[in-house]
């Protein structure tokens, strides 16, 4: 189905819950919520009666009067609208509900933290002619929606998305080598590493949540064949040990050992700083040790923390990493900072490449339409998040917000949804009480997204298809 079919089919579906004589579909959806809720958490019967009532549901719509008449495709949409907006309502109840899956998704998270330290494309037997790490972040970004989302499709789309990439990527590789074809076996190792680089949190409950919520007949083809692959890579991830990566046992626990100590180290240091603000001194950055890191290929002898003084000893570590020295360290003002990175601009020899991943910022006003202002919305609020984010964590105070926009930005932002939302619900209901419009009018759970939780993945290079 195409991505615009299924953002349709909410609003479809939606729409003609608002007709009289949708009151009887009304009642069951709300009822049906209303009991599930009620009910203690049990996964496995959980996805039975989810599964059961959607199905009943289809059934319904197609000897229903509002559909009288209409296409597959449009029985199709209905059936998609009804998934979305159902398990929105039931997300928060159902996703990750088992303590056992909790425990699990720490130890993937864990095991992923880890092994990121010290992985490369040639512990997993990736050749260089299919080698692009670059390109593979692209890949990360997409699997990192995963968790901006809450409707199963959405989800198994951040998936698909991910995984196309990967898979363009491996063939055009091939064709300007003049190789075979990609197939499995180039295939589920660079989504390994992908994955592991991009370590999405809460993994295993997204791929458990997907199963157990997407509608098992659209579960197929292309849609199917990606997720059992994310499923082996997984698999893979949770039982990796040395001779996965293709390394003798001294060697992989001797990697283990010093990224645990790393990762302690990192903790250690920013509780630290964030104790120290007043001491004086040299401040190194964090990221440029990491930099530092990633570059290196060889192992780098460096001196132990005094937290991993005792379990490393004399052992060598293939990464360096600062001494509890820096914890002393002032932390710079986020004008320095910015001051720092401008400077750093101005000395690279292809700028516009940096700025690729900002569209607009080369954008005049005329150059833009309604439907950018989603994604502009998007980034504003992402940009914001990070900025306070940073700046709290600095102890420096934010700027405040003019009056004028803190009072006239939501309402204008609301004017320009109305505008261009095809979910934005109709002012004139707002006053009704009636139960086929209580439904609608929860629409804005569904469809008004929170920030970085759209619809269809923003951004996002290809859709599902079934």
């Amino acid at each position: 189905m195409e991505n615009a079919d299924v953002v349709l089919g909410l609003h479809d579906f939606l729409e003609r819950m608002r007709q009289s004589s949708a009151s009887d579909i009304v009642k069951s959806i709300k009822s049906f919520i209303v009991s599930f809720t009620n009910n203690a958490p049990d996964p496995e019967r959980d996805s039975v009666i989810v599964q059961e009532f959607l199905s009943n549901m289809e059934g319904v719509f197609r000897n229903h009067p509002l559909w009288a008449g209409c296409s597959e495709e449009e029985l199709e949409s209905a059936g998609e609208g009804l998934e979305k907006y159902v398990m929105t309502k039931l997300f928060s109840r159902v996703f990750a509900s088992h303590p056992d899956d909790v425990k699990l998704d720490g130890e993937l998270s864990e095991k992923m933290a880890l092994v990121q330290q010290f992985i490369r494309p040639e512990n997993l037997d990736i050749t260089p002619t299919f080698q692009n790490e670059t390109s593979w972040l692209l890949a990360q970004k997409e699997l990192l929606k995963i968790n901006m989302c809450k409707a199963p499709r959405d989800k198994l789309v951040c998936i698909l998305n991910c995984c196309k990439v990967i898979n363009n990527l491996l063939i055009n590789a091939s064709i300007a080598s003049n190789e075979n074809p990609p197939g499995a076996d180039e295939f589920l190792p660079v989504l390994i590493y992908v994955t592991i680089k991009a370590s999405p949190p809460q993994l295993h409950s997204n791929l458990l949540y997907i199963q157990r919520y997407r509608r098992q007949s659209r579960l197929v083809a292309e849609a199917a064949y990606f997720l059992t692959n994310m499923l082996s890579a997984e698999s893979f991830i949770s039982n990796i040990d040395a001779k996965a990566l293709s390394m003798d046992e001294t060697e992989f626990s001797s990697n283990m050992e010093s990224a645990q100590a790393l990762l302690s180290g990192l903790s250690t240091d920013v509780d630290g700083l964030s104790n120290q603000t007043d001491s004086t001194g040299d401040y190194t950055p964090r990221a440029g040790q990491m930099e530092t890191r990633n570059q290196s290929t060889n192992k780098i002898p460096a001196t132990p923390s005094k937290t991993s003084e005792t379990k490393l000893k004399t052992k060598s570590v293939p990464y360096a990493y600062a001494s509890n020295q820096a914890s002393m360290a002032k932390i710079p003002s986020l004008s320095d900072l910015e001051n720092k990175g401008a400077a750093m601009l101005l000395k690279e020899d292809q700028v516009s490449k940096t700025f690729q991943e900002f569209p607009y910022l080369f954008a005049q006003a005329g150059d833009l339409t309604v439907n950018d202002v989603e994604h502009l919305l998007s980034d504003y609020k992402r940009i914001v998040f990070k900025y306070i984010c940073l700046s709290k964590g600095m102890s420096v105070a934010t700027p405040q917000i003019p009056s004028k926009l803190q009072t006239g930005g939501p309402n204008q932002m609301e004017t320009v949804r109305k505008s261009q939302d095809i979910h934005s619900e109709p002012q004139e209901d707002t006053d009704r009480t009636d139960d086929r419009v209580s439904l609608v009018e929860e629409e804005s759970l569904v469809s008004k997204s929170p920030p970085n939780e759209p619809l269809e993945p923003q951004g996002n290079p290809v859709g599902e298809t079934s």
